[in-house]
C-alpha cells in the first residue's frame, strides 16, 4: 500500500493505522497538531522546482514557486494549491490563531498569518516533518 493508493479512506484510517504508517514525529505533528523545533526541517531551505505533498497521504499542497524564505525556520509558502488545505481556529496559545490541515487527511500542517509577502500578504508556516518534497523531473 502506497500514500497515492485512491482506495484508502483517509479521513478514517485509526490511530493505530497512522502509527504503522508514520514516523513518531510525523504522528506527532500530523495527527496530534504538535509543532516540530524551528530550523530542524531541511525543507526549509529546499530550492528545487517541484512539489510539497503531505506526508501523510501525498496530496500535493504547495508548488515550490509559492514558497518563500520567512526567516522563521520553517518552510513557508505565500499560497496553496487550490482545494488543498482546510483551515480552522486554534486557541492553544490563547491567542487565536488559524491552523489548516490536509483536506484528505486531515493531517495538521502548521498555521496561516496575515503577514506573508506579495501578492497575497500570507504566510502558511508549515512544518517540515508534515511534508515531502516531489523534485520536478528534469
Amino acid at each position: 500500500m502506497t500514500a497515492t493508493d485512491t482506495n484508502i479512506d483517509w479521513a478514517n484510517l485509526s490511530n493505530e493505522d497512522w502509527k504503522n504508517r508514520l514516523t513518531e514525529e510525523e504522528f506527532h505533528v500530523l495527527r496530534k497538531e504538535g509543532t516540530e523545533r524551528a530550523s530542524s526541517s531541511p525543507l526549509d531551505s529546499e530550492k528545487r522546482a517541484g512539489t510539497f505533498v503531505c506526508a501523510g497521504c501525498a496530496l500535493p499542497l504547495f508548488k515550490s514557486d509559492m514558497k518563500f524564505d520567512s526567516g522563521t525556520g520553517w518552510p513557508s509558502f505565500f499560497t496553496m494549491i487550490e482545494g488543498a488545505l482546510e483551515t480552522k481556529r486554534d486557541f492553544k496559545i490563547v491567542i487565536p490563531r488559524t491552523e489548516y490541515h490536509c483536506s484528505r487527511c486531515g493531517g495538521h500542517q502548521g498555521h496561516v498569518f496575515k503577514d506573508g509577502p506579495r501578492p497575497t500578504g500570507l504566510r502558511y508556516c508549515n512544518n517540515g516533518v508534515a511534508l515531502d518534497f516531489i523534485p520536478d523531473a528534469t
